[in-house]
C-alpha cells in the first residue's frame, strides 16, 4: 500500500467486522465472543442494578430520617436536683430558647417538645411506645407524618386525640375513632409514692411514615396536653429544630449553640445516624470493588478470544503485512474486534440495569411471590421496600469502567498480532 493511511481508516474497520463475523469453521472463535459479550453485558447489569439500590436505598433512608425527625435535636446539659437527686434536663424557658434559635439564619422550624416512653393499652393488647407532645401547627408541617396520601384520618383533628403509627395501630387492633390508653409510670405523686397515671385518648390520625421503627413505637399527642399527662406544666424537654439544607448541619451546630444559652447541647441527625451511614459507605465501596473484578473478569474473556482469533488468522496476517500494512494497522484491526465486542457488551448492559432499576417494584413483587413473601423484612431493614435511584453519574462510572478495562484488556492480544513475523505466519502455508 503507498503513503500510511490515517488510524482507523474504513478498511481496517471492514477486516475487523469480517474478523468478528461468525463462520463454521472457526466456531471457537465465535463461540468466545459470545462469552465475551453475555459476560460484560451481565456485568455492568449487575453493576449498575447494585448502585441504583444503594443510591434508592440510602436516599430513602436519609428521607425517612428527615421527613419524620428532628435535624437538630437542642436540650439542656444535666443539672442535678438538690431535692430529689434527679438530673434535670427540662427546658424552663422554651418560648424564649425557641424564637432565638428561630432567629438564626438557615433555620425553618422549631417546636417545643414533650418525650416519654410509655405503655400504650387497648382492649388485652399492650405495646411499648414513645410519646412526642407536640403543637397541632407543628405536627401539619412534619412531611412524612403529614402525609395524606399515607395516613387515614383529618390531622386537622388532632386537638381532639392523639395521631398514632400504623404499626402502633396494627400492635394493638386499633382505627380511627378507637379508644386507647396511655399508661405512664412516673404519674401522680402520693403519700404512698408515685403511683401510674392512666388516661385514654381517642385515635384520630394513623400516619406511615415509611420507617418501620417509627412507626411502630410514635405517637402524638397535643403538646398541652402532654404537658399536663407527664407533670411538665410550662416545661418542655428538648426543642426540634428544621433547617434548610440537613446535609450541611454541621455549619449551624454553633450558631444553635450561641443562640440556644449557655446549658444547651445540640444531637444533629447525622449524630444519630453517622454510624448507620458510614457503614453503608464502606458496604457500597466494597461492593464497587467486588463488581468491578466481575466487570475485569469478563472483560478477561475478549483476551482468550482475540488469542483464538490471532492464531486462526496467522495466514492473514503474513498475507496483510506481505501486501503492505503496517504493525500499527494490524494492531488497530484486532483492538476493534476486542473494543466491539466490549462496546455492545456495555451497550446491552446499560439497557439491561436501567430496566432493572425502573422495574424494580414488580421484579421484586415477582421474586417475594416466587419465595413465598417475607423476603424484605422492615423490622430488620427498617423501610418496608427495595428502593432504586437511576443516577447519570452511576451509570457513567459502570460504562468508564467497562469500556476502560475492555480496552485495556485487547492491547495485549492486538500487540502480538502486530508483532507477529510475516515469514514466520507463511512459512508452512
Amino acid at each position: 500500500m503507498a503513503g500510511n493511511p490515517t488510524p482507523f481508516a474504513p478498511f481496517e474497520w471492514m477486516i475487523a467486522w469480517r474478523y468478528l463475523r461468525a463462520k463454521r469453521a472457526e466456531g471457537g472463535v465465535s463461540v468466545m465472543t459470545w462469552i465475551s459479550l453475555i459476560g460484560i453485558t451481565l456485568a455492568v447489569m449487575a453493576l449498575i442494578a447494585t448502585l441504583s439500590v444503594r443510591a434508592g436505598f440510602r436516599a430513602e433512608f436519609v428521607d425517612t430520617i428527615l421527613g419524620a425527625n428532628a435535624h437538630v435535636t437542642v436540650y439542656n446539659a444535666g443539672q442535678v436536683d438538690a431535692l430529689s437527686g434527679r438530673v434535670d434536663r427540662m427546658l424552663e424557658e422554651y418560648e424564649a430558647m425557641a424564637e432565638r434559635v428561630r432567629a438564626v439564619p438557615g433555620v425553618t422550624r422549631v417546636a417545643p417538645l414533650i418525650k416519654a416512653q410509655v405503655m400504650a393499652n387497648a382492649r388485652d393488647r399492650n405495646a411499648g411506645v414513645e410519646i412526642f407532645g407536640i403543637s397541632a401547627e407543628n405536627l401539619a408541617t412534619i412531611p412524612r407524618v403529614a402525609n395524606t396520601e399515607t395516613a387515614l384520618g383529618d390531622i386537622s383533628n388532632f386537638s381532639q386525640g392523639v395521631a398514632i403509627g400504623s404499626g402502633v395501630a396494627r400492635e394493638l387492633g386499633v382505627g380511627l375513632g378507637d379508644r386507647i390508653r396511655i399508661i405512664s409510670p412516673g404519674g401522680v405523686k402520693t403519700a404512698f409514692g408515685t403511683s401510674p397515671r392512666v388516661n385514654s385518648y381517642d385515635v384520630v390520625y394513623i400516619f406511615t411514615a415509611g420507617r418501620w421503627d417509627i412507626d411502630r413505637t410514635r405517637i402524638y399527642m397535643p403538646f398541652a396536653e402532654a404537658q399536663s399527662f407527664f407533670n411538665r406544666e410550662g416545661r418542655a424537654d428538648e426543642l426540634e429544630v428544621m433547617v434548610e439544607d440537613p446535609e450541611r448541619i454541621d455549619a449551624l451546630s454553633l450558631p444553635l449553640l450561641a443562640a440556644a444559652g449557655d446549658r444547651a447541647l445540640v444531637w444533629t441527625w447525622q449524630d444519630q445516624s453517622g454510624g448507620f451511614l458510614r457503614a453503608l459507605e464502606v458496604e457500597d465501596n466494597v461492593m464497587f470493588i467486588i463488581l468491578s473484578i466481575l466487570v475485569l473478569i469478563a472483560a478477561m474473556n475478549i483476551t482468550s478470544g482475540l488469542i483464538m482469533l490471532v492464531k486462526n488468522k496467522g495466514r492473514d496476517i503474513g498475507i496483510l503485512r506481505t501486501m503492505g500494512l503496517t504493525e500499527g494497522a494490524v494492531l488497530r484491526v484486532f483492538f476493534i474486534c476486542g473494543a466491539f465486542t466490549g462496546i455492545i457488551g456495555t451497550v446491552m448492559g446499560v439497557i439491561l440495569g436501567c430496566l432493572f432499576a425502573v422495574y424494580i417494584d414488580p421484579l421484586f413483587a415477582a421474586v417475594n411471590w416466587a419465595m413465598g413473601g417475607q423476603v424484605w423484612d422492615p423490622s430488620v431493614r427498617g423501610i418496608y421496600y427495595l428502593p432504586a435511584e437511576l443516577r447519570f453519574e452511576d451509570v457513567m462510572s459502570a460504562v468508564s469502567l467497562s469500556l476502560g478495562l475492555a480496552f485495556i484488556v485487547t492491547i495485549f492480544p492486538a500487540r502480538r498480532a502486530a508483532r507477529m513475523n510475516p515469514v514466520e505466519a507463511l512459512r508452512y502455508e
